[in-house]
């Protein structure tokens, strides 16, 4: 038995020749070079297309992202709790009063000139009034005069009723003694109180310091008519006297500022001669009421002036702290003036939200909103007029509180 070759070697229960086997080899390796060269141009034909399709998005979306309008936001700023203004005031004595003549007369005599201090019921003038001393005089007589009768009076009633017991009077003649006695009594009564009338007005001859304090205005002089304070016609006072000691500076307040003005509250009052001095004072009352003329709040802060440093009539400038209600500050090139009222832009989500603010104090490049606003809303920086509610926007520059920009 022969041999058997390696060409002969049976295959899958059959022998094939050699030339055969070495045919299918080839084969296959073609197949596999053709699948593996279609894998490659699938791959490069598939990173092409998807580099294209990758590029046209991204050039879509950098379109769109250049077609948004691009805006500038700030943060807006809490304003503080509470404000300093600076109002005027009027300082005036705690007591001011002129003193006027109470009788008519020539001025005999005076005693105190202006810058004088004075104490209560210090001799301030004398008038010299004849008339009054003639009348006090003439009064005193008549007084005497109705004691006498008054007296003589008395003597024939006590007579008449002693007479009566013995039966050597009549019953009318002791009735007409005691009613004589009796009118006689009354005019005394009458004349001492006309005594008194009189003597007070002598005694208001002499013009005398009401209150301690000091004398601001004379305006009198030695030999002047006196005129009655009660007297009609022109009154002149004789005297001015203040009360330094505690001073009244009267203050308007605006009518915005009213509701933060409280009894208690302690303001520091500043004058144009004391440049680096500051006077505190006290707010002891308010009007309570708005001055429908001026819109304003009368205020009154008593500051003590006890060496006499601050002067009546004086012109001050009253700084108070006022609280305010929380509110914020932005620019005022945020604001859009639209139809349906005062408005400002936010950004919320990339999209524009018109909203509706309420404003408060204007401070030039700033205004107050006292509503409308929260802490963290980003507020369109001049935003155009076109621009509306919904519109997408780009944030292309951020400008916080406390920022130089």
């Amino acid at each position: 038995m022969l041999p058997q070759t390696e060409d002969s070697r049976p295959t899958g229960g059959q022998t094939l020749p050699s030339k055969d086997v070495a045919v299918h080899q080839r084969s296959r390796r073609t197949w596999l070079v053709l699948a593996v060269a279609l894998l490659v141009v699938a791959a490069v034909l598939f990173w092409g297309i998807w580099s294209r399709v990758r590029a046209a998005r991204t050039v879509r979306a950098e379109t769109v992202q250049a077609a948004l309008t691009s805006v500038s936001v700030v943060l807006p700023q809490r304003a503080s709790p509470a404000q300093q203004i600076i109002l005027p005031g009027n300082v005036q004595p705690f007591s001011s009063s002129p003193v006027y003549a109470r009788t008519n007369g020539y001025l005999r005599k005076w005693y105190v000139d202006i810058g004088a201090r004075v104490k209560q019921g210090q001799l301030l003038a004398v008038v010299d009034a004849p008339e009054v001393d003639q009348q006090v005089a003439q009064s005193i007589s008549n007084l005497d005069t109705a004691k006498a009768n008054l007296a003589l009076s008395e003597i024939t009633k006590n007579r008449y009723q002693g007479l009566l017991k013995s039966k050597a009077v009549s019953q009318q003649d002791v009735d007409n003694a005691v009613g004589t006695y009796n009118a006689n009594k009354t005019i005394v009564e009458a004349d001492q109180a006309n005594v008194k009338q009189f003597q007070a007005l002598q005694s208001f001859e002499k013009i005398y310091a009401p209150f301690d304090g000091v004398v601001t205005a004379r305006n009198t002089d030695i030999g002047y008519l006196i005129n009655s304070g009660s007297a009609a016609g022109v009154k002149t006072d004789l005297f001015h006297i203040a009360q330094p000691q505690t001073l009244r500076v009267y203050v308007n307040v605006p009518e915005e500022y009213s509701q933060g003005i409280k009894e208690g509250m302690t303001p520091d009052i500043t004058l144009a001669e004391f440049p680096a001095r500051k006077f505190q004072g006290k707010l002891v009352r308010t009007a309570d009421a708005i001055n429908v003329t001026t819109r304003t709040l009368l205020i009154e802060v008593d500051v003590d002036n006890p060496s006499g440093t601050l002067l009546t009539g004086s012109y001050a400038e009253v700084h108070l702290a006022v609280p305010t209600q929380a509110s914020f500050i932005i620019p005022v090139n945020t604001l859009l003036f639209r139809t349906e009222g005062l408005r400002v832009g936010v950004v919320k989500d990339g999209k524009v939200v018109l909203t509706t603010v309420i404003p408060g104090r204007d401070f030039g490049n700033t205004i107050e909103i006292v509503a409308g606003l929260n802490a963290d809303d980003q507020v369109i920086v001049n935003p155009p007029d076109s621009i509306i509610s919904g519109q997408q926007v780009q944030i292309v520059q951020a400008t916080l509180p406390g920022d130089s920009k």
